[in-house]
This record gives C-alpha cells, structure tokens and sequence, in this order.
C-alpha cells in the first residue's frame, strides 16, 4: 500500500518515496501545449505546490519520473532554466523585511547560475535574470511562482502595508510581459484572484483559469481519483472502523467533498483527505489547520452571518473588482475556500453563483467561529449545546434539541438580536450547523423552499421559522408548499417555531410526524 504524502510537496520525492500521486498530469500537458501564460487561484493545501512542482520536474526534462503518468509519451522533455519563487517563503512581518528576504532570494538564484547581479533594485534584479539565464543556456525562460499575493494577505488586516507590498509587486511581475520574447511558459498560484488595477495591471496577458470549467477538477481529488487511487486505504479504513466500504464512501463525500470551481463539479480537499487516511477518523483536518485567530478577527469585525455570505448569487467579475482587503466577506471566504459555488445560474450570456459551505467539515467549523466570534457565544457552552443537540437526535427527542437551542441563543448578548426572520433564519441554522450535523438553509438560496432541513439517521427534519406568529403557521407552510415532498419514503418531522420579537428568543414550537 502507497504512503500517504502529508505535507509532501516535491513531486520528485512522491515518486521516489512510494507515495501515492493522484495523476494531474493531462491537465498540465493541455496548458503547456495550448498557451503560455496562466495564473490559477485555489484555497489553502490544494495542491498548488505539488502542481508548481510537477511543472518543474518537467520542463527539467526529468522524463523518467513520469514513467506511467499520462504526460510519459506525450510531451517532449528537455530541459528549460526555470526561475521558480515561492513568495511565502519570505520574511512577511514587514514590508522591509520581505524586500530584503526577497533580495537574498534572487542572490542565491544569480549564484546558482554562476551570474553576477549588476543592480540592487529587485524588479530590475528580475527582468535581467530572466534574459540573462536565456543567454546562458540558449533556451527561453520558465517562470513558476507560488503564493504570488502571500505578502499582501500577510497584511489583509493593515490596508496601508497591504498598498505598499501591492505597488511593489505590480512593478515587479510587470517584468514577465516586458521579458516576454525570452520566455517559454509561465504558471503563477495564489489564493486569491487578482483585479484588473492590483498587482497584475500591467501584465494583461495572463491567462486566469481559476473559474475555467476545464480546468475545474485540475486540483483536488475528484470521486473517481478517491476510489482508484485510494482504493486500498478504503478497504483497510472501512474494515478497521467497522464501517461497510460503500457507507464510508458516501460519509467522506458528505464529510469532505463539495469544493466546487464551476458551480457544476466538485472535488475532495487532499489535506483532509490525506489526513483522515492516516488517523481513520473523521475530523476537520482542513479547517483546524489553517488560522482560525486570523478568521476570528476577521468575523468579528464584520459581524459576518450564514445568511449575509449566502444571500446572493456572485458573478466572475464579482472576484475582481476589488482588492481582497476590500472585497465584501463572501467573496473572501469563496477565495479561501470556506465557501464554494454550489449551482450556476445562466442569464443571457451572464453566469452567476450560488455560494454555500461546501461540506460538514467546514460548515461545522465555520459555523463554531460565527457563534463565538459574531455572537459572543463561549467556546465551552458551544462544545456544551452541540453534544447535547447530537445526543437529542440519535434519540429522536426534538424537543430537546430545540430546548438546547433556546438556551444558545439566550446566552447572546441581548443587544447583538435583531428583529428579522432572516436574522434567526442564520442563527439556528449556525446553531444546528455548529453541531456537526447535515442540515441545509434552502430558503436562503433559492426563494420558496423551507428555511432549515436535517436528514439525520435515516430521519429528516423541516423546520419553518416565523416572527410573532403561531408555531402552527410554519406547519401550515410546509404543508401548503409541500417542502417534504422530495423526502418521501423517509420518516419525517415538520416544526414551526415562533420567535417572540419582545423576548428574542423561541416562544413556542410544534412537532408534526409525516411519512416513515
């Protein structure tokens, strides 16, 4: 059985080391013979180091690693200089420090070539290495960056540093459209897209391909890459947990799959993947391993909600039209992958997307920090209430999960309610979600259908929440508009829940059982 490669980003170790690679080597072979210059943004521990790796690998004309890959007989290795950056592997704390961190980095990059660097002025230090290693070895140039805009979200919270990064770095990749004639191909990453005034202003011909369709599942394992490739660690997993192979399949979709670039495909993170292999648990390895103090921060100064991220559908042109210190909270959160495109509307020749989490992993994790950070809601009545609503639905007792949340949302200061339906809409689903459970908020993306639903064990749960008006009216509209309907066949709960504008809280709630 092949090693699982955690935090292994050097393809050539991959191969050499037993480890499984998932083989993402067709895509590549379609950029390189169909364009030359390419930026594509993806979330944290997507692979885009592995990816800027396999690029490396082989415009070094190392053939031999890629013996049983779909690229072996197709493309013609030789070997190219490569200028290859990571940009996070820089000293960030300050302006000053990544400019000298980044100048030490282009010394050892002159040195290793046998090149004497004639100027102290980066951008300038850039553009000659590129004509100068074309001189050299008599080939155009490869330029692979990693992180491009790390520098900048080093500083996403202090606008005035986050400027001066940008106007340095716009000068500095202006260099790969001004070198143009000595370069063969060029492949940036980051997480976030660039705009059209940022860093990327003068350097017009890249091609962005982060919401390319074609390139949708290019990172990220898709459902037929988890079996194939992992097949063996399924079986092994399934048997140890005790758990049947195609249950545990459909548990790590729920569990780990919907990261969607297309608002059509999905794909697993590999962090998370990777992780649950070698632990055989089911954890949020991805969430818990970025930076959730950061998050916290971020959240609570915007006071963001579940219904505020979701509300509206986002277009292409939405990811670009500001900088990401500026960008409205759900076009940050899509960009860092907390939030992913879960349909695609068409209108006329517009596309637009419907944001939503893209699995329980994170709407648990997200949904945690929101109670804390927007809410105020401590950390241990938090972990207090999602075992007891966990504990309330493996015994069916819906009037205790509902009791749980009435105690959550009375523990919130009195003075953070506000008197909208959409308001307790996103606080009892970010309750409910908080707990690690499948519940879903339809209503706030598609106008018309229930406003909570949990298909737990078997059972499936249809909440309908009003503001001073009966329980019984909620029940009355899913009966009316038929919400259950596409749940037939399974046993079935309809809850209306009035809030009382005066109390701020839950006045009263009916349970009705239908179907099962």
């Amino acid at each position: 059985m092949k090693k699982l490669p955690i935090g292994v980003q050097d393809y050539r170790e991959i191969v050499e080391e037993n480890y499984v690679y998932v083989d993402k080597t067709k895509y590549l072979y379609d950029l390189m013979t169909s364009g030359k210059f390419y930026f594509l943004s993806r979330p944290r521990r997507f692979g885009k180091s592995l990816t800027i790796s396999t690029l490396y690998y082989i415009f070094k004309g190392e053939k031999e690693l890629f013996r049983g890959t779909y690229i072996y007989d197709k493309w013609d290795f030789k070997e190219y200089p490569i200028i290859k950056l990571d940009m996070s592997d820089n000293t960030l704390s300050t302006y000053e420090k990544f400019l000298e961190s980044l100048h030490n980095k282009f010394n050892e990059l002159y040195s290793k070539h046998g090149l004497q660097a004639t100027t102290d002025d980066l951008p300038t230090m850039f553009g000659n290495l590129i004509t100068e290693l074309n001189a050299k070895y008599r080939e155009r140039v490869v330029i692979l960056i990693d992180e491009y805009e790390a520098p900048i979200l080093e500083h996403i919270n202090n606008k005035k540093e986050a400027e001066k990064i940008r106007s340095f770095l716009r000068e500095f990749y202006k260099k790969i459209k001004t070198k143009d004639e000595y370069i063969k191909f060029v492949f940036m990453t980051g997480i976030t897209k660039f705009t059209k005034t940022g860093v990327f202003s003068a350097l017009n011909n890249l091609n962005d391909i982060s919401l390319n369709k074609k390139y949708s599942q290019m990172l990220g394992y898709t459902q037929e890459e988890l079996e194939y490739y992992f097949k063996e660690h399924i079986e092994e997993t399934a048997r140890e947990i005790g758990m049947g192979k195609e249950e545990l399949i459909e548990n790590l979709k729920e569990y780990y799959n919907g990261f969607s670039f297309d608002g059509r495909r999905s794909v697993y993170n590999p962090f998370s993947i990777l992780r649950f292999f070698e632990e055989r648990e089911f954890k949020n390895y991805w969430f818990e391993s970025g930076s959730p103090s950061f998050l916290y921060e971020y959240i609570k100064g915007r006071k963001v909600t579940y219904e505020e991220l979701v509300k509206y559908p986002v277009s292409a042109m939405d990811f670009t039209t500001r900088e990401i210190e500026d960008a409205n909270a759900n076009i940050f959160f899509a960009q860092a992958g907390y939030l992913t495109f879960k349909d695609v509307r068409r209108y006329g020749f517009e596309e637009e997307y419907i944001l939503d989490y893209p699995n329980i992993e994170v709407r648990n994790s997200f949904s945690k920090l929101i109670l804390e950070a927007n809410y105020g809601v401590e950390k241990e009545k938090i972990k207090e209430v999602n075992r007891e609503i966990i504990k309330s639905l493996e015994k069916n007792d819906i009037r205790r999960m509902i009791e749980e949340i009435k105690r959550i949302i009375s523990s919130i200061p009195y003075n953070l309610h506000r008197g909208e339906e959409r308001y307790y809409h996103s606080l009892i689903y970010t309750i409910i979600a908080s707990a690690g459970v499948n519940v879903t908020a339809e209503e706030l993306t598609s106008i018309g259908r229930s406003d909570i639903v949990i298909e737990e064990r078997g059972k499936v749960y249809i909440f309908e929440i009003k503001i001073d008006k009966g329980a019984r009216e909620g029940i009355r509209q899913i009966k009316e508009k038929r919400y259950y309907e596409k749940y037939v066949g399974k046993e079935i709960y309809l809850i209306g829940i009035k809030i009382s504008s005066k109390e701020r809280n839950i006045e009263e709630y009916v349970i009705e059982k239908v179907g099962g």
